[in-house]
């Protein structure tokens, strides 16, 4: 039988590791990165940007970059523009309270491992499997936000500009991703821990009786 232990820290080790990772991702300003070369133009690093989920963080030479990145903004209707501004505003109050989730999610492991509770361990497994729903949609809402904005900029922006444009998600929604498929495996880990205890609780129920 797999040691109880042994799961118990596994499951601690990548709780606290998805709740680093997520933490990271949200404070960090690579979600979105931006590239704009333009033929004979040394400086066009200077035109280059990366966003997060607070902030934009423009390069030094913005006039070029400003017209590409918000001509597609100053065409949208209204509706549209409250639709895009809400869908932000959403994922900034779930990805946070993800994290926030965790940290009760971490504790309630705790206390369930050191109970030895078949049944408390169960349930902090689902809370954390829940929390990691939480996670997913996050993400799930800021991919489609930012490829519906992407499509937005393809529509109005000329081909002749756009070819100068590179567009990619950056490495905290990869740290943000990673961040999901750790809490669902400290969520799998904590669901085998019960198991475990509650197999053991048996034994132990067996050899007593076995011995009376």
């Amino acid at each position: 039988m797999m040691r109880y232990g042994l799961v118990v820290v596994s499951a601690g080790f990548t709780g606290l590791l998805s709740f680093s990772l997520l933490a990271v991702a949200i404070g960090t300003d690579y979600w979105y990165i931006i590239d704009v070369n333009k033929p004979n133009d040394t400086g066009s690093d200077d035109l280059s940007s990366h966003s997060g989920l607070w902030r934009i963080n423009e390069g030094k030479s913005t006039q070029f970059m400003l017209i590409l990145k918000y001509m597609c903004l100053l065409l949208l209707d209204v509706t549209t523009m409250v639709r895009h501004k809400w869908i932000n505003q959403l994922v900034v109050i779930i990805l946070p309270l993800s994290l926030v989730m965790l940290v009760f999610g971490w504790i309630f492991g705790l206390v369930s491992s050191l109970a030895c509770s078949p049944n408390l361990l169960a349930r902090s497994a689902f809370y954390i499997l829940f929390c990691s729903l939480f996670t997913l949609t996050g993400l799930s809402i800021y991919i489609r936000y930012s490829n519906q904005a992407m499509e937005e900029f393809q529509r109005v922006v000329s081909p002749e500009n756009l070819a100068y444009v590179d567009a990619s998600f950056g490495w905290s929604l990869a740290a943000a991703w990673l961040s999901f498929s750790l809490e669902v495996a400290t969520g799998l880990l904590v669901m085998l821990a019960a198991r475990i205890s509650q197999m053991k609780g048996h034994y132990d129920s067996g050899v007593t009786i076995a011995m009376l």
